[in-house]
């Protein structure tokens, strides 16, 4: 495991650690009717001879039927693709680039057709499966995964390495066996929209570091990256119309470090990257708050014309792009125009929130000119659901931020809207805002929106999240990171685990599996797998986490 920083550190102790027995979630809890898995009453962890039950996974699958023989991965086994596609044959790459290390194992990718080896195939007729979702089938002689999109293949592979022990994700050769349990597990999402957001402007993240968060989520079938670009605190992306913009917009951060930018080849890389692990990037450009940085490094874009200094504290709501301004409506052109020509995905997001000090007039007139550009430049407008205080343009997307605090008038302002057309993807910050403590005693992290333990990140419904708002008008969910106080990826790791998880499955498995006494004992047998993959996550006392053997 990496080293930790003094600061995450101090977190590691300041968390309480449960060891516990783990009570095994088994197959036979997860029906073919999407029933909820149920614990075994074995206690302890599994021998390690004894493969995982088919429903221990994380999101909760659709439908589990256990029965027959386990497979087993020896040195002989392959990975058969399908040949005529080589999305299918990269699949089986990034599947062999995983479990190579910790097996030792050869694992040739073929198209070669063959009767055992794991199995890759594009073509199933279940139109249930729609574009994400997958059937493994595993036995005595092979395990096979089929879908009729890519991106449902790589998601049934995410499921194939939780069957696999932990210890597959660990990058030394490791004993085995690799046993994958018998039977079949048939899947699909149950929101369209799973994502994460990634807060780069408070705290700057590498692209190793922003890769890292990626490979960590797309284990539980995120399919959605949000990366804040823009804030008061820092620029991240270069935009050649407006220079310094990176230049010195993002040559700081919270608490006055360096700060950092990404350049265009780097963000492309970025969006590659994501797209890899089948994740579609929405880039946000904070507007018309959240602006110090570009006011900073543009004096025409203030009213007054006079540039205020680089920011780097914690408050919001204080800056304003200037409405009254035609250079002020260039600006957002300009930038819109070359993030939008960047991206690939259908969103870009405007923000919108904690505009303190913007008069609502001048809010409204900013954000229809914003939107405009948005939709001029190809892209779909996404905004925080203050957006809908304003005028949203047919087939916006809000993204809904409050929490119990929240009035009931802003509350049905967004309903409303969606009443009226607007799609909502939910984010309410006291459930899956994963920079909130998780306690009193949590080093990292704010609580403006409450504690948040794992039970309460968990234990929610998005269809009946708003009332009144049309189940048709959630997209699905989205758990952004703040980074006011998370400063590298040992800090990402200890806010966002264990709570990522259960944010995924609020957003892929069907409502009927929702049940926190099962989904923990799920969410325990995950432990040894984040540690295997160098994640020193919290130990929740609320989860019966097992004992783990002690690192050398």
């Amino acid at each position: 495991m990496r080293p930790h920083t003094a600061r995450r550190g101090a977190l590691s102790r300041a968390l309480p650690r449960l060891l516990g027995s783990l009570l095994l979630v088994t197959a036979a809890g997860i029906s073919s009717a999407c029933a909820a898995p149920e614990a075994s009453a074995a206690g302890g962890a599994p021998a390690a001879s004894e493969p995982r039950p088919l429903g221990q996974i994380v999101p909760a699958p659709v439908s589990v039927r256990p029965g027959g023989s386990p497979y087993a991965l020896t040195p002989a086994t392959a990975i058969r693709v399908d040949g005529s596609s080589g999305e299918v044959r990269r699949i089986g790459e990034y599947l062999a680039g995983v479990l190579r290390p910790s097996t030792g194992y050869a694992l040739p990718v073929t198209d070669r057709s063959g009767p055992g080896g794991i199995r890759l195939r594009l073509g199933s007729a279940d139109t249930s499966l729609g574009a994400e979702g997958y059937t493994l089938t595993s036995g005595r002689g092979s395990v096979t995964i089929t879908a009729r999109k890519p991106a449902g293949l790589f998601h049934g592979v995410q499921t194939l390495r939780q069957l696999l022990p932990d210890r597959i994700e660990r990058d030394s050769v490791q004993k085995g066996p690799w046993k994958v349990a018998g039977g079949t597990v048939t899947d699909a999402p149950r929101y369209g929209y799973r994502g994460v957001m990634l807060d780069v402007s408070r705290h700057f993240f590498s692209v190793a570091e922003v890769k890292r968060y990626i490979d960590q989520v797309a284990l539980y079938k995120i399919n959605t990256f949000h990366i804040h670009l823009s804030d008061d605190q820092g620029w991240r992306i270069a935009v050649d119309s407006w220079p310094n913009l990176a230049t010195y917009g993002g040559s700081t951060e919270v608490g006055g470090g360096p700060g950092g930018y990404y350049t265009k080849s780097q963000y492309k890389e970025i969006v590659r990257y994501a797209a890899s692990r089948y994740l579609e990037v929405v880039p946000e450009i904070d507007m018309p708050g959240h602006t110090n940085a570009a006011l900073a490094s543009y004096a025409e874009l203030n009213c007054d014309g006079v540039a205020p200094p680089l920011y780097t504290g914690i408050k919001v709501g204080f800056s304003s792009l200037c409405a009254a301004k035609d250079v002020t409506y260039r600006f957002i052109d300009d930038v819109i125009g070359e993030v939008a020509a960047l991206t690939p995905g259908r969103y870009l997001h405007i923000g919108g929130d904690e505009a303190h000090s913007t008069s609502h007039e001048d809010y409204a007139r900013i954000m229809e000119r914003a939107q405009a550009a948005v939709g001029r430049h190809g892209k779909t407008v996404m905004g925080w659901h203050q957006l809908t205080g304003a005028s949203p343009v047919k087939g916006a997307v809000a993204q809904y931020w409050g929490y119990d605090k929240t009035s009931a008038a802003d509350r049905q302002q967004v309903v409303d809207a969606a009443k009226n057309g607007t799609r909502l993807v939910l984010s309410p910050a006291d459930r899956v805002y994963l920079d909130m403590k998780y306690t009193a005693d949590t080093v990292l992290g704010l609580k403006w929106a409450g504690l948040v333990e794992v039970q309460r990140s968990y234990d929610w419904d998005p269809a009946a999240y708003l009332t009144g708002a049309p189940a048709d008008s959630v997209l699905g969910v989205e758990a952004p990171i703040w980074a006011e106080t998370l400063t590298d990826s040992d800090d990402i790791d200890a806010m966002a685990f264990p709570r990522l998880p259960g944010a995924a499955e609020l957003g892929w498995s069907p409502a009927e599996t929702h049940d926190w006494d099962t989904y923990k004992l799920r969410l325990a047998a995950l432990g040894p797998r984040f540690t295997a993959m160098g994640i020193d996550y919290y130990r929740s006392p609320q989860v019966p986490w097992p004992a783990e053997p002690a690192e050398d």
